[in-house]
């Protein structure tokens, strides 16, 4: 199982123990969010540290989208090294931008024919993919990285990167190429802050800028010296500046010595996202996202954020009467995702005691049965519906036959008794030794409406 079977210890030790929501994936690691708000969704684009990184191991891009804040679909990785022949290694951090009916990723990779990196663009008329890279060739090349890109309200559209320097560039309506050349941002003390004990880095800007406007200011996000980083920011009343340092956003804590940020707004609320090294065997190269909700100050300014285990608070709640992936989850113990052969992705390397929890489900005045799309290749395997923990109230149970594949899927119902209100959802099996199934979707039948199919 790898990455997640530490936390199946402790959820056994302790089961009463509430489970924590940050970091918000624990199924991989994760680092450099850049979240992105579309049609009523917040789609969040990360890296991926791979299992035991050492150094900065990354060959793909991962894409997650949430329309409550706690509960994050996989929508595994539509984008990765092999996406550009160009490119050799070092999936990086880069940031995703809706424009003109399509989605355009920015992300920084090494140039294999160079070895310096780059800058590519790739292009889907979805958020979550597939991608394509859209030029065939690097957009920008300098040897530097960390791509943002930010499309001020009479639409010019600016590419900034950087690590040492900062750069920036017009991007013309199109979002594949630009105006004029590439030119740095000047990098003064009064704009980016004083960095003590390093001649050739004189301010805080280290990398992983994070550009945008609000009420007619513009703000820069970064990632502030090193090592360990903290993350700082500045603000100017233009787009290239001149720009005046406003201090720390996150102090530097949480195991991991960068990090990376990406502020959006969504239902009314202010989110700060970030990536600390908090799940098991995380590091400074096996890093996990999280995220914040904050409220900036009358004055504009962004307050300290700290870190914690808690997270952002549900915006809404679940409908557990509509169908929902199984690779929702807000936590989970010892399960992993992969994709499925009948679209997206599923959950599975399911064993005995692991759990997904789905926070704030509305059952409302009660559900009546419970359907879930499931493969095994064994039997015995048992779906366990309990509220509140994972010892919780059982509601009900649904049996897993054995389908014949891991990717041969059937579907299994059970009644259900007892799911009233709104409830944090634990999906917890059990069953014998070794994998037991996998599940795709599932689906409560509210009780009101089983009576009145019966009329």
């Amino acid at each position: 199982m790898g990455l997640m079977l530490a936390f199946a210890v402790p959820a056994v030790v302790h089961p009463a123990t509430a489970r924590a929501d940050n970091p918000i994936v624990q199924t991989i690691y994760t680092a450099d969010p850049a979240p992105l708000v579309y049609d009523g969704r917040v789609y969040l684009y990360t890296g991926h540290d791979e299992d035991s990184s050492t150094t900065y191991t990354m060959k793909e891009w991962r894409v997650w989208s949430s329309d409550d804040m706690v509960n994050w679909t996989d929508h595994g990785s539509p984008l990765d090294l092999s996406s550009f022949s160009w490119a050799s290694n070092n999936a990086w951090a880069g940031q995703t931008v809706y424009r003109n009916g399509k989605f355009y990723w920015y992300v920084p990779m090494t140039d294999k024919s160079t070895g310096r990196m780059a800058i590519g663009v790739a292009v889907s008329d979805s958020p979550t993919g597939p991608f394509h890279d859209a030029l065939g060739h690097p957009l920008v090349e300098n040897g530097q990285i960390d791509p943002t890109v930010f499309i001020d309200d009479d639409g010019q559209a600016y590419l900034y990167w950087g690590n040492p320097d900062l750069w920036y560039v017009k991007l013309n309506a199109d979002m594949t190429s630009y105006s004029g050349s590439p030119s740095k941002i000047q990098l003064t003390t009064a704009g980016f802050g004083t960095r003590t004990g390093d001649a050739n880095r004189p301010t805080l800007f280290e990398e992983g800028p994070w550009v945008y406007k609000r009420n007619g200011l513009y703000y820069i996000v970064f990632a502030a010296k090193c090592c360990s980083e903290f993350i700082a920011y500045s603000t100017a009343p233009g787009p290239t500046g001149p720009w005046t340092y406003r201090g720390t956003v996150m102090p530097t804590q949480g195991g991991s010595f960068t990090n990376h940020p990406g502020i959006t707004d969504f239902k009314g609320n202010s989110y700060f996202f970030y990536h600390n090294g908090a799940l098991p065997g995380g590091s400074g190269y096996t890093r996990s996202v999280a995220v914040e909700k904050f409220s900036y100050n009358s004055d504009g300014t962004i307050p300290t954020i700290n870190m914690t285990s808690t997270g952002a608070p549900q915006v809404g709640t679940l409908n557990p009467y509509t169908r929902q992936e199984a690779e929702t989850i807000a936590w989970e113990s010892g399960v992993e995702t992969e994709p499925s052969s009948e679209g997206g992705m599923d959950v599975g390397f399911i064993e005995n005691g692991d759990y997904i929890k789905v926070k704030g489900v509305a059952f409302g005045s009660g559900a009546s049965s419970f359907t879930a799309r499931v493969a095994s290749t064994v039997g015995g395997g048992t779906v366990e519906l309990h509220l509140g923990s994972a010892s919780g109230t059982t509601v009900g149970r649904c049996s897993v036959p054995n389908t014949g594949d891991w990717q041969t899927w059937t579907s299994v119902s059970c009644p259900v008794s007892g799911a009233t209100g709104t409830q944090d959802l634990y999906l917890k099996f059990t069953g014998g030794s070794g994998y037991l199934l996998n599940m795709n979707w599932w689906q409560f039948t509210a009780a009101s409406t089983a009576t009145a199919h019966a009329r």
